[in-house]
């Protein structure tokens, strides 16, 4: 069923078009990943569906007593309020409000809190979104709309986030840049591209092959336009004369050919590797310890970095990443040892914080005052030709700073620290806040990088995809080195600690050492052995998976033949999620069955 429906979108804001004459649609059970270039208007639109701003053109119909919640950025407390307070008041007058308060500490907890009565002005700013992330996530909505939900959150955070918006049963729409969280949440990826929502029905990884077939077909169609363009343009050179009623309806297919717009290539940051270089001496620190009180964040810690170095750094909130890279770019002192810096080592900081700008100068010469050219492999380029490359045009590169969103303020000062050619890059979060499309070439930038990489991140695909070495803070000052990327570091930890860690919810860890104790096995008890019913399950459990992930690949083709006729499409919406609940069933029929011929096997 149709949730909500904007019809003929049109928006501008200063001098640019965000939305031209376009389309978008929610229906229920989707769950949607809206993604695009920053500053093309993704938080614009997660606005006007959340009623917060209106298009300048067009319509938006919502269903008849449609509940949406939104999550920004940037949330807004009542100040005075403790955090639980704040949470009561954002979700008074739903459903469940008697048993509200021990929902949110059950989740808080989940997400590192363990002082409810905060004040919420006391709070970070990490911590002010998770506490409005929990008051979203227990509202009772037909639409939950969020900004930016995996900012702020740990890897262990991001999971259970995962999990929950995974089952949770109302329609979903949200930006964010973390991949492996697009690909396991949504089923549906939304692209704002030059003023047009392009919908694609799949994951993120789906919506890649997707993307490149509509971009191969648009590819086609722009070379046959210009192949009847070209011979008509011939036969518009020969003379022709405007005699006829035939020779008039000639001319005025040849000027519509000609006044079409041509295909419009996505313009991608280029960069090419800028750094300068490094001696034999690096950065050494030996013996570093650090603590805040009676909490120790770091304790006898040691490591010489080497040439080339990728380096993550991970673990929990307020652990003590960001303090260990304070203390590398000398920005805060240790408590004790030592920390050793050649003298080629320049490094290059980009903060999770970023810098204050000043919002009154321009683009241009915010990048001007580094550097007016820089020196690559190619020569010299100057600082306009790489802004250009940054996704900033001329017409930009003259307007102040403070007209820019917050994704294309991270972006532009993550340029001026590239154009300071450093070559120990010491990155503080940089998937916070930047467009897909951007880590992207990032990426590919750092794979050429001739320096020391250094990140603190929670995005599990850019550590996957950029580190060789993982130093994971474990608590009591313990950081410890794991090799590879993040899934490597993920897989050894696992190995070394097969139990997990203990929950910090005392009812949680109650109930699952309840559950720990029916699992124990008797010593007197007879040996596992499937039932008739489980061994006639166990062999056909898997071609029936197999039947319906085919019939719901066949329902979502009929679905998207379908779009225009609301009827059936409802139909099919209700076949699929029936089915898709009932795939659900069996997967977890199916993981039941195999640990339990794991077990038949191995006793």
């Amino acid at each position: 069923m149709n949730l909500l429906t904007i019809e003929h979108l049109t928006k501008s804001y200063t001098e640019r078009l965000l939305f031209d004459d376009t389309s978008f649609s929610i229906n229920e059970g989707e769950k949607i990943g809206l993604i695009g270039i920053n500053g093309t208007g993704k938080s614009t639109l997660l606005k006007i569906v959340a009623g917060l701003e209106v298009p300048d053109e067009g319509n938006v119909v919502k269903g008849r007593n449609l509940d949406i919640r939104f999550l920004s950025q940037n949330p807004i407390f009542h100040e005075g309020d403790t955090i639980i307070e704040s949470i009561v008041r954002e979700n008074e007058g739903h459903d469940h409000v008697w048993d509200l308060e021990s929902q949110a500490k059950a989740m808080l907890t989940r997400l590192g809190f363990t002082d409810f009565d905060s004040k919420v002005e006391t709070l970070s700013g990490g911590q002010r979104k998770r506490v409005a992330l929990v008051s979203v996530l227990l509202s009772t909505v037909d639409i939950l709309v969020l900004d930016e939900p995996t900012n702020h959150l740990d890897s262990s955070m991001a999971d259970w986030l995962e999990d929950y918006l995974r089952r949770f049963k109302g329609a979903l729409l949200m930006v964010t840049h973390d991949r492996y969280f697009l690909d396991s949440v949504t089923n549906r990826i939304v692209e704002l591209d030059k003023g047009k929502l392009y919908s694609y029905q799949a994951n993120y990884e789906g919506y890649l092959k997707l993307k490149a077939e509509r971009m191969d077909m648009a590819v086609a169609s722009e070379r046959k336009r210009q192949s009847i363009l070209r011979v008509e343009l011939e036969w518009m050179q020969r003379g022709a004369r405007a005699r006829s009623t035939k020779q008039k309806a000639h001319i005025e297919r040849y000027e519509t050919l000609r006044d079409q717009k041509g295909l419009e290539f996505d313009q991608t940051v280029e960069l090419d590797s800028i750094s300068s270089r490094l001696g034999r001496t690096t950065v050494e620190l030996e013996n570093i310890c650090k603590a805040y009180g009676d909490k120790v964040l770091m304790k006898d810690f040691t490591y010489i970095f080497l040439k080339n170095d990728r380096i993550g750094i991970i673990g929990p909130n307020g652990s003590g990443k960001s303090t260990l890279m304070k203390i590398i770019a000398g920005w805060q002192e240790a408590d004790s040892g030592t920390v050793t810096v050649g003298q080629t080592v320049k490094m290059g900081y980009f903060s999770q914080e970023s810098e204050d700008m000043d919002g009154s100068v321009k683009v241009i010469d915010y990048i001007r005052n580094v550097a007016e050219y820089v020196k690559t492999k190619d020569g010299s380029i100057s600082a306009s030709q790489m802004l250009e490359r940054f996704l900033f045009p001329s017409s930009v590169q003259y307007t102040t700073v403070e007209k820019l969103s917050g994704g294309e303020k991270r972006r532009l000062y993550l340029l001026r620290i590239l154009m300071e050619a450093p070559n120990v890059l010491l990155l503080d979060e940089p998937t916070n806040d930047l467009d897909i499309q951007t880590l992207t070439i990032l990426e590919d930038y750092l794979d050429s990088f001739l320096g020391i990489v250094i990140t603190v991140s929670h995005d599990r695909y850019f550590l996957d995809r950029v580190v060789r070495r993982i130093f994971a803070f474990e608590g009591d000052g313990r950081v410890t080195q794991y090799e590879g990327g993040f899934t490597d570091y993920q897989a050894a930890y696992e190995a070394k600690n097969p139990e997990g860690t203990e929950p910090k919810d005392g009812a949680l860890k109650k109930a699952e050492n309840g559950e720990k104790k029916k699992q124990e096995k008797p010593k007197s008890e007879r040996k596992l052995k499937f039932s008739f019913k489980e061994q006639k399950e166990w062999d056909t459990v898997e071609d029936e998976i197999g039947a319906l992930e085919e019939a719901l690949e066949g329902l979502e083709i009929l679905m998207a033949e379908a779009a225009r006729d609301y009827s059936k499409l409802n139909a099919l919406m209700k076949e699929k999620t029936e089915k898709e609940q009932l795939l659900e069933e069996k997967m977890e029929r199916w993981m039941y069955l195999n640990e339990l011929a794991e077990q038949i096997k191995n006793q």
